[in-house]
């Protein structure tokens, strides 16, 4: 009979690393960290920082990347999963707070014992709200002009002995995964900004996803009176948040012209 070990026997500094991208939340970056380490003293974080006037963030088993200003989310992303040495990266926002409910193990549990190279948690806003945004997506075959991207919310199926985790095609920005795997796909580092569900497209047919709604990670508050914000609050709102529709079309342009899709539908 083999042994399987149970979720509370894994090493998790020697398998996991923590990945992170930042842009001028220092306050925010630093409250995550430190919530990282009541639980994790010992899992390296990595951070790639595109900050205008970046500050050093010290402590033990943290490495910070300096990029260029305002280079964007794909990029950063890019940078911090491809200096991860350790055989599976968990990606999460400058802006989570880890919990008693952020039980990386289990989801390492899952890849563990499964095909799936991919697994998502779960995020909870401050009004209470949680979200695990599980996305299907298909692509169904058209003429000489392009196929059609098809994206709805839902899963495919839950997973055999892990009954919060279901097998689906995109999840939320809080997920673990095999390094090699999100190396081979990659972030378009074109896609600077509004870009997310990108990486699952780019990933149909390579990457195995699934996504587990027990494991629980805290979203630290978006919600701030607009004549409370700080001045790097109010610059990061302006990049965030563009006004104008550019960033959209761009992305829309490139991404069907790369993956030759002529139309989208969702829900």
């Amino acid at each position: 009979m083999t042994h399987h070990l149970s979720a509370a026997e894994y090493n998790i500094s020697a398998l996991v690393t923590i990945a992170t991208k930042t842009f001028l939340r220092y306050d925010k970056l630093r409250a995550m960290i430190d919530s990282v380490r009541k639980f994790y003293p010992t899992v390296t974080i990595i951070i790639a920082d595109d900050s205008q006037t970046p500050e050093r963030v010290e402590g033990p088993h943290i490495e910070q990347y300096f990029m260029p200003f305002g280079k964007g989310w794909f990029a950063g992303r890019n940078l911090a999963i491809s200096q991860v040495t350790t055989k599976y990266v968990l990606w999460v926002d400058d802006d989570f707070i880890f919990s008693p409910r952020t039980k990386v193990e289990k989801l390492l549990d899952v890849l563990e014992k499964t095909s799936l190279d991919l697994v998502g948690g779960a995020v909870r806003e401050i009004t209470g709200y949680t979200t695990t945004y599980r996305q299907q997506i298909s692509v169904q075959p058209g003429d000489k002009d392009g196929d059609c991207l098809r994206i709805r919310q839902g899963y495919h199926h839950v997973i055999e002995g892990f009954p919060s985790c279901v097998v689906t095609d995109g999840v939320i920005n809080f997920f673990l995964a095999r390094t090699d795997k999100v190396l081979q796909v990659g972030f378009d580092p074109r896609l600077s900004r509004v870009a997310h569900l990108e990486f699952f497209i780019d990933g149909l047919g390579v990457l195995h996803v699934g996504s587990c709604s027990d494991v629980v990670v805290d979203h630290a508050s978006k919600i701030k009176l607009p004549w409370l914000k700080t001045d790097s609050e109010k610059q990061y709102a302006k990049f965030r948040y563009p006004n104008s529709s550019d960033s959209m079309i761009t992305k829309h342009s490139f991404f069907y012209f790369k993956n030759r899709f002529k139309c989208m539908t969702g829900n």
